[in-house]
């Protein structure tokens, strides 16, 4: 599978951002999703985890309420709604994928789990 992460920019505090992960070359519904942070001089960190059918989504303390993570398997994207943002938001986005229809919270969270990443997308929220 190959990814490729968009939508990232440059947004005022309080502003709102969609990303978008397009997926190409084999079948995305057969994949849960998720989707990455890093901050400069910061570890990768989870932000949202989708199963393969939508029905179960995941998120990090630090962006629910915030965030929505949701997918369409017909169009083979999964998208990342981003409201109210913070400076402490800003970081490089990555959207990644899962060969597993066993997912849950847990397993959202260990980026490890993913096989597939995409190249990333920079998200700057300015104060």
């Amino acid at each position: 599978v190959q990814l490729q992460a968009s939508g990232g920019g440059l947004v005022q505090t309080g502003g709102s951002l969609r990303l978008s992960c397009a997926a190409s070359g084999r079948t995305f519904s057969n994949y849960a999703a998720g989707w990455f942070r890093q901050a400069p001089g910061k570890e990768r960190e989870f932000v949202a985890g989708i199963d393969w059918s939508g029905r179960s989504t995941y998120y990090a303390d630090s962006v629910k309420g915030r965030f929505t993570i949701s997918r369409d398997n017909a169009k083979n994207t999964v998208y990342l709604q981003m409201n109210s943002l913070k400076p402490e938001d800003t970081a490089v986005y990555y959207c990644a994928a899962a060969p597993t229809t066993f997912y849950s919270a847990s397993y959202a969270r260990q980026s490890r789990k993913y096989d597939y990443w995409g190249q990333g997308t920079q998200v700057t929220v300015s104060s």
